[in-house]
């Protein structure tokens, strides 16, 4: 029987998902490769044979995107799968050209042979956006339902960029979890929050046997998005969080518009911050595309330690990576405190950046004047710490999820911004969840 040759083209997270539920054990099919893009040093590495299931005893190899088409024809591919997230429709169509004009088949899998059914209650915190604000609103849901009574287990989208078979299933309940599992700063970024709420966290890189174990110590299982990514579970709740300080991108991002439709509750977010004119431009398109779902409307109030340090100062800002790079953020929760408080100048870090850092702005040129904290791996930890250590500035602001000074040494003055949501009037959050 001939086997489809397929290649899956991801960023270590959707793509071994869409493999372990559809094609692994599948003699229908012959995956013959990943290609990695996104995340630094994912590529030169196999899927693992541990993880990949009888039919693949040598693991698959995993390659850089920039070798597509030549992968297409060196390895007979009929099927590519595009399977990751945030990103414009024009460059997913772009890349749809291209295996289309070598000859293979574009594929992009929805919900129904994806999404695991769990044996408890799912509530789905997903986006339009990477930087809408799932990670405060999943602590918001979080909190209330612990408030409730309930045992709640925090599922977060994968991000699995170490030793992919010691990471099939993991446990965050302690602190020194995260040491443990030798996590970069984007996982302790999402991590750390809630485990000092005392909710347990899981992750890892095989889904089906990660919710196994959470299903066994939780009431309700809470999926926590990422980038715009639509949930690995079939969801009885879908919670969408949309972004009026990018109006429009809501219906022309993917999978962020399928977020969208799929939602039951729209959450307009940082309306404190945002236009009234694109407030309004976001509500007619949930409207326009999703007419019954609940739409809440939010802010994320800045917290801002020792804001007085602030007025007057040459700041350096430093905000969440994931946020500036693929989610074409120009600012966050840091520079929106500097400008607040009345910070005399930002500080471009452009002058000072080394290594890793340096590469980040030269992939990701619109960043501008602030400083993403990237951490994916041990060198660039160090690498953000020169940075922000050589950089010629007064005061560092910290616009990220977690205190930064718990990882590296910074060798002058910092604050720390933090942020929570909080819904505006009615309804609000506890009439969804009463009535779920």
């Amino acid at each position: 029987m001939h086997r489809t040759k397929v290649l899956i083209m991801g960023a270590a997270g959707r793509d071994f998902h869409n493999f372990n539920t559809v094609y692994r054990d599948n003699e229908q099919y012959e995956v013959v490769a990943f290609t990695a893009t996104q995340i630094p040093d994912i590529e030169g590495r196999k899927y693992p044979a541990e993880l990949a299931g009888k039919l693949y005893p040598n693991g698959i190899d995993i390659y850089p995107e920039e070798d597509l088409l030549k992968l297409i024809k060196d390895l007979d591919v009929d099927e590519v799968v595009f399977a990751y997230s945030d990103v414009p429709y024009d460059y997913v169509m772009s890349r749809a050209a291209m295996v289309n004009a070598a000859g293979a088949d574009f594929k992009m899998m929805g919900a129904k042979q994806t999404q695991v059914k769990s044996s408890k209650p799912v509530i789905a915190v997903c986006a339009v956006r990477t930087g809408c604000g799932k990670s405060q609103t999943t602590r918001r849901v979080a909190k209330m339902l612990q408030d409730m009574g309930k045992k709640v287990a925090a599922i977060r989208h994968p991000m699995p960029y170490g030793n992919l078979v010691e990471q099939k299933v993991q446990r965050f309940a302690e602190l020194s979890d995260l040491d443990k599992h030798k996590c970069t700063i984007e996982e302790r970024e999402e991590y750390e929050p809630h485990i000092v709420n005392g909710i347990v966290v899981y992750a890892g890189v095989d889904y089906e046997a990660i919710l196994r174990e959470a299903e066994k110590e939780a009431d309700i299982i809470l999926w926590d998005g990422g980038n715009n990514d639509l949930p690995f579970y079939k969801t009885d709740l879908h919670i969408t969080v949309v972004d009026p300080h990018r109006p429009g991108d809501e219906l022309f991002y993917y999978p962020g518009e399928a977020n969208l439709r799929a939602a039951d509750v729209v959450i307009i977010n940082k309306m404190d911050s945002a236009d009234a004119e694109d407030i309004q431009i976001v509500r007619e398109n949930i409207q326009d595309v999703n007419p019954e779902a609940m739409v809440i409307d939010a802010a994320s109030p800045l917290f801002v330690e020792d804001y007085q340090k602030i007025t007057g100062k040459r700041v350096l800002v430093v905000e969440d990576g994931p946020t500036l790079t693929h989610g074409e953020m120009t600012y966050g929760a840091g520079v929106v405190a500097a400008e607040k408080f009345g910070a005399a100048e930002l500080v471009d870090p452009r002058p000072y950046t080394v290594g890793t850092i340096t590469e980040t702005f030269e992939k990701y040129p619109d960043i501008g004047t602030l400083l993403p904290a990237m951490g994916y791996g041990d060198q660039q930890i160090k690498d953000l710490e020169e940075t922000i250590n050589k950089t010629d500035c007064d005061l560092v602001v910290i616009g990220t999820p977690i205190d930064l000074r718990k990882l590296i040494n910074i060798n002058k003055p910092a604050v720390r911004v933090t942020y929570e949501l909080q819904e505006i009037g009615k309804p609000d959050l506890s009439d969804v969840l009463k009535k779920f």
